[in-house]
């Protein structure tokens, strides 16, 4: 693909390109902006290249060879001072004249290219700083058969009805203004109504589970942020201080040293222990731009979180209980699906290793008591503890960040968090950070892409839409609709002058269950003729049975049908 392009596009800079999962992509600096009509003729020029069944030839050269070789080239420069000063090989790939700076491998020659296709156009910012130079980026895939291709294109499109971006808009969910900032989400009335039961599910289940909720500020001086270690390694993730009364206060991008010092508020007994609160906390970190993604990755955002206080002899159920916890709930809004990840300690860590090991075996064991299987992910651990990551799957089988559970050591040290023995003596404090669903915002996202949509029904923001078939049916589709409100289901009447066939398939777009439409036999009969969001015609209902039918279903919180 860069040979083509260089090849139409005089004075092209190349930057770099990688394989990624599923794909590839390569960054450019053109002396014009790419368009889509741009794709399909590279793609002829590669098909070309490819039929020559030129050779890929593998050559290692020293910085001062390279830097000639590349003279014209600033991106290739850079990358080459770069393995310079880490000392890494230097090696170039060449075919039918054409000289790239790739560390390899490659198959043999472009002959062994078959199925390919290019994706999308994007921009990208030079090694990912927003300060650097904006360059075009071309996507593309690769497979070894056109039916594997067909198959990958046609994932593609479904995760493309599915986007959670797209269908936000058109559902009427969410925005995401310039106006007020990147990565800060404003939930519209039907967003907030299917937040607002997650959140009173969320609730329910952690007061069952002997939980209490607590609210904490969202702002807090400095000096607890240095207490806490994210001064010191999380700075770049934090936003600037702002000054109040002389002293720096930070927007908080955690929750938890403020529930460390509600606990330290009063002594505590060791017959106090487990301590758990929780809080649907808003939080705010800083992303780049060029890393902001719809309501996966945001700014600001509210975690399901939770901080459980306790022994060190208490640790192991209350892991092997959170886990648990998350697996319920995933499963309650339809994953049924996820892997389980076990973070070890990254690069910068606060506390001993000696810490990091028992956390980390408490985690192991814990998950092996469950006879759950996971996989470890090196270095992946937040600075203060090891955690267990559990990625759940979607439909289409694409893995998204979900629950978290971190042990934590550190900051009950950091903070001197301690209760009292039945010696009498002082200890310190074990803690549990952890989330059963994750945020808010990516939750929020993995939902709509899960079901495109089309919720389940006791999430549906509106429940059902009453159609009357003519003018004089309003009086009874109102009365209707409120029937069904009495009842606590989420209905609205269209009483647009609009033809009842349209006012059905604007509900359909709309992913509502179920329209019911009035018309003079139903009003005397007290009967609503019931349609599905899938087309299916039910025919006439008595009232209070489709009532009872879809209370039914929303009581049950069934995920998988509408009757």
């Amino acid at each position: 693909m860069a040979e083509a392009v260089g090849q139409l596009f005089s004075g092209a800079r190349f930057g770099i390109g990688p394989t990624i999962q599923d794909g590839f992509y390569y960054d450019f600096d053109l002396p014009r902006a790419l368009t889509p009509e741009d794709l399909p003729q590279i793609e002829g020029r590669m098909r070309e290249i490819i039929a020559g069944n030129r050779p890929f030839v593998r050559e290692e050269l020293d910085a001062e060879a390279a830097r000639r070789l590349f003279a014209d080239q600033p991106y290739k420069l850079e990358l080459i001072n770069v393995l310079e000063q880490e000392g890494g090989t230097i090696s170039t790939y060449t075919q039918d004249g054409f000289t790239d700076l790739c560390r390899g491998p490659h198959a043999e020659s472009t002959g062994q290219i078959r199925a390919f296709k290019l994706l999308s156009i994007a921009g990208a910012y030079w090694r990912g700083d927003e300060r650097r130079p904006m360059l075009q980026r071309i996507y593309g895939t690769a497979f070894a058969t056109g039916e594997e291709l067909e198959t990958h294109l046609a994932r593609l499109a479904e995760a493309e009805r599915r986007d959670h971006r797209r269908l936000g808009k058109e559902l009427d969910l969410y925005s995401i203004h310039e106006e007020s900032g990147p990565g800060l989400v404003h939930w519209h009335p039907k967003g907030a109504t299917v937040r607002r039961l997650i959140e009173d599910f969320w609730k329910a289940e952690h007061i069952k589970r002997e939980y209490d909720i607590v609210y904490t500020p969202h702002i807090a001086r400095g000096d607890i942020w240095k207490t806490s270690g994210h001064w010191e390694l999380y700075r770049d993730n934090l936003y600037s201080p702002m000054d109040v009364d002389g002293q720096p206060y930070l927007v908080k991008p955690m929750n938890c040293p403020f529930h460390i010092l509600m606990y330290k508020s009063r002594l505590r007994s060791y017959r106090e222990l487990p301590i758990r609160w929780a809080e649907l906390g808003t939080v705010y970190r800083y992303e780049r731009s060029g890393v902001l993604h719809g309501l996966t990755r945001v700014r600001g955002f509210t975690q399901d979180d939770a901080h459980i206080f306790c022994r060190p002899d208490q640790l192991e159920d209350e892991v092997a209980d959170v886990v648990e916890f998350a697996r319920f709930m995933l499963g309650t809004f339809g994953f049924a699906e996820y892997d389980m990840y076990v973070s070890t300690r990254p690069e910068k860590y606060a506390g001993t290793i000696e810490v990091w090991d028992e956390a980390t075996e408490t985690l192991k064991r814990s998950l092996g008591r469950l006879g759950l299987d996971y996989i470890i992910d090196p270095g992946e651990g937040v600075f203060y503890g090891p955690k267990i990551d559990i990625k759940l799957k979607d439909a289409l089988g694409r893995a998204w960040q979900g629950p978290t559970i971190q042990v934590d050591f550190n900051l009950p040290q950091r903070f001197e968090v301690m209760f009292t023995g039945q010696d009498g003596q002082e200890h310190q404090v074990v803690m549990v950070h952890r989330t059963v669903l994750g945020s808010m915002e990516r939750f929020f996202g993995c939902l709509i892409e899960q079901y495109g949509g089309a919720f389940p029904v006791w999430l549906a923001p509106v429940q059902a839409v009453v159609i009357p078939i003519a003018d004089r049916h309003l009086e009874y589709a109102q009365n209707v609709r409120r029937q069904l409100r009495v009842e606590g289901l989420r209905a609205e009447v269209d009483d647009r002058s609009l033809r009842m066939n349209a006012k059905i398939r604007e509900a359909q777009l709309q992913k509502v269950p179920y329209m019911l439409v009035v018309g003079d036999r139903e009003a005397a009969d007290g009967k609503v003729s019931v349609r599905l969001r899938s087309g299916e015609d039910l025919g006439g209902q008595p009232l209070g049975d489709f009532i009872a039918r879809v209370n039914g279903l929303a009581g049950s919180r069934a995920t998988d049908k509408l009757w």
